[in-house]
C-alpha cells in the first residue's frame, strides 16, 4: 500500500496487511531512526483503523435479530453506520 494512501481509505484487510508489513520492518531493526518514527506513526494510524473497523463489525453483528429458535431473521439498523 502506498504511503500516500490515507488510512481511512483502507479496508480492514488492507490496513491489517500493511500493519503487518510495518511491524515486520520495525522488528528487523534495519531502518534509520527517522524512518522508524514514520513507520511507528503509520502503524499507530493503521492500528486505530483496524480497531475502528472491528468495532463497526461487532456492532453490526450485535444488531442481528433472531427468532425464538435462534435463527437469523434480519437486522436492526445501527445508528451512524
Amino acid at each position: 500500500m502506498s504511503e500516500q494512501t490515507t488510512v481511512n481509505q483502507l479496508s480492514f484487510e488492507q490496513a491489517m496487511a500493511e500493519l503487518e508489513q510495518v511491524v515486520t520492518r520495525l522488528e528487523r531493526g534495519e531502518v534509520a531512526l527517522e524512518e522508524m518514527i514514520d513507520l511507528s506513526r503509520r502503524g499507530m494510524e493503521l492500528r486505530k483503523r483496524c480497531e475502528s473497523k472491528l468495532r463497526e463489525a461487532e456492532e453490526k453483528v450485535a444488531q442481528i435479530t433472531t427468532d425464538a429458535e435462534g435463527n437469523p431473521t434480519g437486522s436492526t439498523p445501527v445508528e451512524g453506520l
